[in-house]
């Protein structure tokens, strides 16, 4: 199968060889440069708007949720343990997981995935 394909596309290739006319001298003729150029700029606009521009917003979004994190914030890691914040430093938060026995963890907050909810008392 995949050599009658391939039979296929030189077959194809010659007859196109055959079909062109080949004139004496004549520099052989190309895509124009300026369309190409065109195409690479409307290429790299698209894959802009379509893949990193949305990424630097929920980059922006998690950087924000991060530095808003305050006590008593319910919160979900990205390992799944739902919890509330009792503390906070620069690069960690300690989150309370249970009340009988109390179970403090202390993650990184790039660990913190969401905000499940906020206590209403600290705002």
């Amino acid at each position: 199968m995949l050599d009658r394909s391939i039979a296929l596309i030189y077959q194809g290739l010659a007859l196109a060889q055959a079909e062109a006319p080949a004139a004496e001298g004549a520099a052989p003729t190309g895509p124009d440069m300026k369309s190409l150029w065109i195409f690479f700029i409307a290429f790299m606009a698209i894959m802009y708007f379509l893949m990193i521009r949305p990424n630097q917003k929920r980059e922006k979004e998690r950087r924000e949720m991060l530095n808003s994190l305050a006590k008593g914030d319910k919160v979900v890691t990205t390992g799944g343990i739902c919890g509330t914040v009792v503390g906070l430093t620069d690069k960690s938060v300690v989150i309370k997981v249970s009340d009988e026995p109390i179970v403090k963890i202390e993650f990184l907050r790039a660990a913190v995935s969401r905000v499940a909810a906020r206590d209403e008392k600290s705002e």
